[in-house]
């Protein structure tokens, strides 16, 4: 039985927690924030609620294995709903498409919205990304990841994994299949799902896209915040203790260089016999590990990083809508997923507006988007260029969260999540950070209003619904979880092999560990998840 101190509550944490409090160790938790979860956090007003971090969930069997493992199924009130479409998707010409579930409805869409053979090209795309799943899946997702085990899978496959991994990008590997502007630009997309910029991702990022419609996409109702009070609530059940408002400033180290406990803002000691950090890896060899022997080797798997991109968040309380020839009943089948009361879930309604801007509003009409919807701008490259060379962009993809769920709203209302892409938050003293200082006074307003204006632009125009707003920017996201400059994603997947080799969940400093989206397997809720049974694994039972 060993003492066991989890830096961090965000899921990777949590899920640590409740694997190896199950496991039968003394396990506690410390994190820095009121609440736990981590990046799948919470906000309500007026009866308006919000999740603020992660709004689509994908691969839910991993979630029922946590909790299946660590004693039971998941709780009778955490329901997972399978969405159909996934998400919809609409571009600066007024087209767009639908992301149905199903791979026959999804290819017969593409044909219908773009033009013929459109859906037997992405068919081909996604079965070269289905062969990079099938080879990796095991290897990578289940298992701690080296520089000498990748280099043996290569071999072991040289068609799959060297030809998707070894020197194409995503963009490249989408043109090579795709030939339609738009429908490479929805396969790039998917870069930024690691914060990455498509153009210096590796083409293995396609598995992101393949996996999303494999598994398909799921809500949580009543929000996915609740996913994370649920696995909270299991490593409570196992004995785990959580300390919430308990930020961590120190990992302390025995003479022989053995984690042994940390350190804690109010000066408390906690001893320890194993540290699992679920914070950002960067953070931890740079900041957490500083004065105690940093360790070396960790800070040389992360030469100059590139930060992921970070989001800037609008939080919409929305009114109903009054004007002529709209409507005050938010959950009017106008909206592309909400063809039947159940919402637009699984089996229900085929979307309307296919290939043209029916279902957004205009001169007349009322603004509803499906439930994921994307907008995308006229010039993908420039948004990039302006995010990772530290500039807001004019023109950034607006992606919109408008969950069909009465429980988000008072009635006839809606609660809209606007998420866009942003560099971090680079405040003046951060010489070597490229960013924006986020805090400039004005700033998050201004650029609220600029995105609002954006979303009127291309159909989406809530102004006269909106009875209050509120903004979540990169430094706000910093201050909350201690990423630096607000990335997302910790570091970006740039370069042929950064998919597949982030630090490690064991770190070179004895009785350390590293869990989350920073650190293998990478981010995203199934992968944080996963990256805890990794480690649950290497520190084994009680």
């Amino acid at each position: 039985m060993a003492r066991i101190v989890v830096v961090g509550a965000g899921v990777g944490g949590l899920a640590a927690a409740a694997r190896l409090a199950a496991a039968g160790h003394v396990v506690t938790v410390c994190e820095q924030s009121s609440q736990v979860g981590g990046k799948l956090g919470w906000y309500s007003r007026d009866g308006f609620s919000f999740d603020t971090g992660p709004s689509l969930l994908t691969m839910p069997e991993v979630f029922e294995e946590l909790f299946t493992a660590t004693g039971g199924p998941p709780p009778a009130g955490l329901e997972f709903r399978r969405l159909d479409p996934i998400a919809t998707y609409r571009f600066a010409d007024g087209s767009g498409f639908a992301a149905r579930a199903g791979d026959d409805e999804f290819r017969a869409e593409l044909d219908d919205a773009l033009h013929t053979g459109a859906g037997e090209q992405w068919a081909r795309f996604d079965a070269h990304a289905a062969k990079v799943w099938e080879i990796t899946r095991d290897t990578f997702l289940g298992q701690p990841m080296s520089a000498g085990r990748l280099a043996r899978l290569a071999g072991r496959h040289p068609g799959g994994i060297t030809a998707v991994a070894a020197g194409r990008t995503l963009r490249g590997l989408a043109a090579r299949y795709l030939t339609d502007e738009r429908l490479r630009m929805f396969a790039e997309r998917y870069a930024t799902y690691t914060g990455s910029d498509p153009r210096r991702a590796p083409a293995a990022l396609a598995v992101i896209a393949h996996v999303e419609r494999r598994y398909g996409g799921w809500y949580v109702p009543g929000g996915l915040f609740q996913l994370g009070e649920a696995i909270a609530q299991r490593a409570r059940e196992r004995r785990a203790r959580i300390r919430v408002d308990a930020p961590v400033v120190a990992i302390t180290r025995e003479p022989g260089g053995r984690a042994d406990g940390v350190v804690l803002a109010d000066g408390g000691r906690l001893p320890a016999d194993v540290v699992v950090a679920n914070a950002d890896a960067a953070a931890v060899y740079g900041g957490l590990l500083a004065g105690t022997r940093g360790d070396g080797v960790g800070l040389r798997l992360m030469p100059r990083p590139t930060p992921s991109l970070s989001g800037f968040v609008l939080l919409l309380a929305l009114g109903p809508d009054t004007r002529p020839g709209g409507s005050d009943d938010a959950g009017d089948a106008d909206r592309p997923d909400r063809a039947s009361d159940s919402g637009g879930l699984e089996g229900h309604g085929r979307p309307v507006g296919l290939g043209r801007p029916t279902g957004l509003g205009g001169p007349g009409k009322p603004a509803r988007p499906g439930h994921h919807t994307v907008l995308f701008p006229a010039d993908y490259d420039a948004e990039f260029d302006a995010v990772f060379r530290g500039r807001l962009p004019t023109d950034p993809t607006v992606y919109v969260c408008a969950p069909p769920d009465p429980t988000l709203a008072p009635p006839g209302c809606e609660a809209w999540f606007v998420l866009v892409n942003a560099p971090p938050h680079a405040p003046r003293p951060v010489a070597a950070r490229t960013g924006v200082d986020w805090d400039r006074p004005g700033l998050a307003a201004s650029y609220a209003e600029r995105v609002l204006d954006l979303m009127a632009a291309r159909g989406l125009d809530v102004r006269h619904r909106l009875r209050w707003h509120e903004t979540i920017t990169p430094a706000d996201l910093e201050r909350r979880t201690g990423a630096p400059g607000g990335s997302i994603y910790g570091t970006s997947s740039h370069g042929a092999r950064a998919a597949f080799l982030r630090p490690p969940n064991r770190t070179s400093v004895p009785g350390l560990f590293l869990v989350g989206g920073s650190s293998h397997p990478g981010g995203g809720l199934p992968l944080v998840t996963l990256s805890a049974r990794i480690v649950a694994d290497l520190v084994g039972p009680a």
